[in-house]
């Protein structure tokens, strides 16, 4: 790095080069992906990047950085949803290939759950269906319907309970 050159690791030079070239590199990138979050992530990380490596980098390169590593963050990313999605094909084609009796069992006791879940109180319905298909935590539940996290949890246990009981003979540890 050259002594007339600024320094990345000043606030100021780092500032003006993250003014000049964020918007322009995350529409590069929103271009690639067609998502925008997306986008705006993986610039903000070179940024970060830049700030950390910001001794190692001349101001005068900084510019071919921050495409280059923007750039290759989304590569990696695309690499990384195809490998998941390769795992996810193997896990499809996996049970897939379970026997049909399997496949049966499956059903059957699904259909067993649901009903077992249609016998539940109302209350303790509300409460199971959120925390296990909505994916909601307990403070979210309260919020939702205004009772307090232990009121939840009471409700939860109540459910847990009555569904073992009913399916208990079904389930295997």
């Amino acid at each position: 790095m050259s002594e007339k050159e600024p320094s990345i690791c000043e606030e100021k030079n780092y500032n003006t080069l993250f003014h000049d070239y964020y918007e322009s590199a995350t529409k590069y990138i929103y271009y690639k992906c067609g998502d925008l979050q997306q986008a705006e992530d993986i610039v903000q990380n070179v940024f970060i990047k830049l700030w950390k490596l910001c001794a190692t980098i001349s101001f005068s390169k900084a510019k071919a950085y921050i495409y280059r590593a923007c750039n290759n963050l989304f590569l990696n990313e695309v690499e990384h949803k195809k490998v998941v999605l390769k795992h996810q094909k193997t896990l499809v084609q996996n049970i897939d290939n379970e026997s049909p009796d399997f496949l049966v069992e499956m059903d059957e006791f699904r259909e067993k759950l649901m009903a077992a879940i249609n016998t539940l109180a109302v209350r303790e319905r509300e409460v199971f269906l959120l925390s296990r298909v909505e994916k909601k935590t307990y403070k979210e539940i309260s919020e939702m319907t205004g009772l307090t996290v232990k009121a939840i949890e009471r409700r939860m246990s109540k459910a847990l309970r009555e569904l073992r009981e009913q399916l208990g003979k079904e389930i295997k540890v």
